[in-house]
């Protein structure tokens, strides 16, 4: 008997990416079990932009490695608000910064992590923790501040928080706008001297840290590397190249020491 669903001939390459081809077809549509993987992923993107982030875990793994963590909120009141009015979620919430005013120290920290819910929680629920436990083991010598965790939070909120704290460097561990095939996807951004108002391009971003993605090893390595050499240029953005995997070409190392 001949199958029902038609393969196609190209189904051998989809061992080589998740991406959805090759389905097959049955008639003029897709077989029923390809059909049903899609609305599931869906419902995985779906459910990563509006679950709640785990705060209350996150705090305690972030105990478990020693951090001081704070807890702050961006201006946008709930999760509908937060998607609505982007702007919002720029912005700290009053009772926030009246909370950072209070930690405000000198000498400011040179350094802060701000974990963040983004528009995937799920993926800072996942990989935010574990890649601060890969990550700090390379910050010898750094002066970091307490670990800040934001809920509703945009990028640009790490501005807002950073300036008010007076640090050098705010690298912000957010989730990313999930895929069909990525609803755990954390993004990683690196501001020099952030204030409000700093633009994208003077930022640098590394992007799908997850593990069928960029694995947290190799994520915390290219962070350690951009620091470095920030640190050393006095700048992010685009003037700051990604070079870290150019040592066997005679490129700077991800271990130089700053100048």
């Amino acid at each position: 008997m001949q199958p029902v669903a038609e393969p196609d001939p190209w189904s051998a390459w989809r061992q080589f990416t998740n991406a959805r081809i090759a389905l097959g077809r049955t008639g003029h549509a897709l077989p029923t079990a390809p059909w049903l993987a899609f609305n599931l992923a869906h419902a995985q993107a779906r459910d990563a932009v509006h679950h709640p982030l785990d705060v209350p875990a996150i705090r305690q793994g972030l105990a478990g490695q020693g951090h001081q963590v704070v807890e702050v909120h961006s201006a946008a009141e709930d999760r509908a608000v937060y998607l609505r009015r982007p702007d919002l979620g720029r912005t700290l919430s009053e009772p926030s910064r009246q909370h950072l005013a209070a930690l405000v120290t000198q000498p400011a920290p040179e350094l802060l992590f701000v974990i963040a819910d983004g528009l995937s929680a799920t993926a800072a629920d996942r990989q935010a923790v574990p890649l601060l436990a890969h990550m700090m083991p390379r910050l010898q010598g750094w002066a970091i501040g307490p670990v800040l965790i934001a809920t509703q939070a945009r990028v640009a909120l790490g501005d807002d928080i950073g300036a008010m704290l007076g640090a050098r460097f705010v690298v912000m561990l957010i989730g990313e706008r999930p895929g069909l095939s990525s609803p755990d996807s954390l993004g990683i951004y690196v501001t020099h001297s952030p204030r409000v108002g700093r633009r994208d391009a003077e930022r640098n971003c590394i992007s799908n840290v997850r593990p069928e993605g960029l694995r947290l090893d190799a994520a915390a390595s290219k962070l350690h590397y951009l620091l470095t050499q920030a640190r050393r240029l006095g700048l992010t953005g685009v003037g700051l190249k990604d070079e870290s995997e150019r040592p066997a070409l005679g490129g700077p190392k991800a271990d130089d020491s700053p100048g």
